[in-house]
């Protein structure tokens, strides 16, 4: 007779519960089955070579030292044969060494030999009393692999091997030898604790790796907005100089029908187009200005008017910043250097970042301002110097935005000249700018007649 059938309430509550448990083992399996940067070693990717070594030493440390005793021990004081005693002993000490790369699989290597070690130690004569179903050397060796397997797995591969090996205490538990001290507890403790420990050392080292990629990350944007900030402001101070250039030309070109008699048509409507270009190119710079004007800029009243200034305006410079309580020598050619507006520009705003830096940095200090001219014309050096700031005097600022420097490279650059800049011996500063000087255009000669009929 046929016992009774299971009713149809608690079939359903039955497969949900064959369904949890096949997901678990799929999880633990997959878990198991997935180590994480195989192949990798421990603190591969210090800088240091020594705590490079570091783990291979300790791995092999532990292997020399517990292959013998496990041997030992196996041997003589719980009576395993020497031959089984051995093998036994070698799987789990010798793949410590494969942990230092491989902690995942040299785990399935050292779990198994712990595992048939227990079975075989059943039926040994020397258990009585002695632990059981790991030893103290097990215990050792396994906790060593713990710390391995902590540096380098996932959460959920640690936790998937401390439950493993709580399931294979429990199941060992029936099992146990009269009078033989049961450790299967102790592991599982221990292997959590051990797990838990190791796994918060390694988030924090992450943690503090990826604090240190994004400090980078932010140190590189700040130098690059810098630079663009630097640049723009170049680009909004060019644009005046020229924007002059171009009004005059525009004037020129419109203004030549009325200055210049006896103009083929052909000629005058060559410039009427010269004039409508040079328009053209001055509406798109306006345009282009608005987008490079910061809302401040516009805020205040719209672009500046004022003409940009040059080397010509140095010693008004000078004579604010000696108010300002810096002494300042100031040395000029003597003859006028006529210069490129653009190199003009990036002479004085040179003279002045560098004087800016000096009362910011070192206040009080002596400076030497110096604008000379090579003697065959082509190029002109600017020198600041100053000397070390007296000594009860504090720097104003101890840390800058950065565009100090920057926008005199920049200056440089834009002309195709050089920079030096560093500290003095004595405690002082040096600024030196090798600026290119072209020699001015050529004046255009008048047309002829033939040259105005040929245009």
């Amino acid at each position: 007779m046929s016992g009774p059938s299971p009713t149809p309430a608690h079939e359903p509550t039955r497969q949900r519960l064959l369904r949890a448990a096949r997901q678990a083992l799929h999880v633990l399996a997959v878990e198991l089955g997935t180590p994480t940067e195989p192949g990798t070693p421990l603190f591969g990717s210090v800088q240091n070579p020594w705590l490079r070594r570091l783990p291979y030493l300790v791995a092999f440390g532990f292997a020399v030292s517990l292959l013998p005793t496990t041997i030992t021990i196996l041997s003589h004081d719980y009576g395993l044969g020497g031959g089984l005693a051995g093998a036994l002993a070698t799987a789990q000490t010798a793949p410590l060494l494969l942990a230092v790369t491989r902690p995942l699989q040299a785990w399935w290597v050292i779990f198994t030999a712990d595992i048939l070690c227990a079975l075989a130690l059943t039926g040994a004569d020397g258990v009585a009393g002695r632990a059981w179903p790991w030893p103290p050397m097990v215990i050792v060796g396994y906790l060593a692999l713990m710390v391995a397997l902590s540096l380098r797995e996932r959460s959920r591969t640690l936790i998937a091997v401390w439950l493993t090996t709580g399931v294979a205490g429990v199941l060992f538990e029936p099992r146990t030898p009269d009078r033989s001290d049961g450790t299967w507890v102790l592991l599982f403790v221990l292997t959590g604790v051990v797990l838990m420990m190791g796994a918060t050392l390694r988030e924090r080292g992450d943690a503090q790796r990826k604090l240190i990629e994004q400090e980078t990350i932010s140190e590189a944007e700040r130098a690059r907005r810098t630079l663009l900030e630097e640049r723009t402001r170049i680009a909004r101070e060019l644009h005046d100089v020229v924007a002059h250039h171009m009004s005059v030309i525009t004037v020129q070109a419109d203004s030549a029908p009325y200055r210049l008699s006896g103009l083929p048509r052909e000629a005058e409507e060559e410039f009427g187009s010269l004039a409508a270009t040079a328009r053209e190119s001055l509406a798109e710079m306006r345009r282009l200005l608005g987008v490079l004007r910061s809302e401040e800029t516009e805020r205040q009243g719209g672009p500046e008017k004022a003409p940009q200034p040059g080397i010509g305006m140095l010693p008004k410079l000078v004579e604010g910043t000696v108010r300002a309580g810096v002494p300042v020598e100031l040395s000029l050619p003597e003859d006028r250097v006529p210069l490129e507006p653009a190199v003009d520009l990036s002479a004085y705003r040179i003279v002045q970042e560098a004087l800016a830096n000096v009362v910011r940095h070192a206040p009080g200090a002596r400076t030497r301002v110096s604008v000379t001219t090579a003697a065959d014309g082509s190029r002109l050096t600017v020198l600041v110097v100053n000397s070390p700031p007296p000594a009860p005097s504090a720097p104003l600022e101890t840390t800058g935005t950065g565009h100090g420097l920057v926008g005199m490279r920049e200056r440089v650059r834009l002309v195709d000249g050089s920079l030096d800049t560093g500290p003095l011996p004595d405690g002082g500063f040096r600024v030196a700018a090798q600026l290119p000087l072209s020699p001015p255009p050529a004046p255009a000669a008048p047309l002829s007649p033939k040259d105005a009929g040929s245009v």
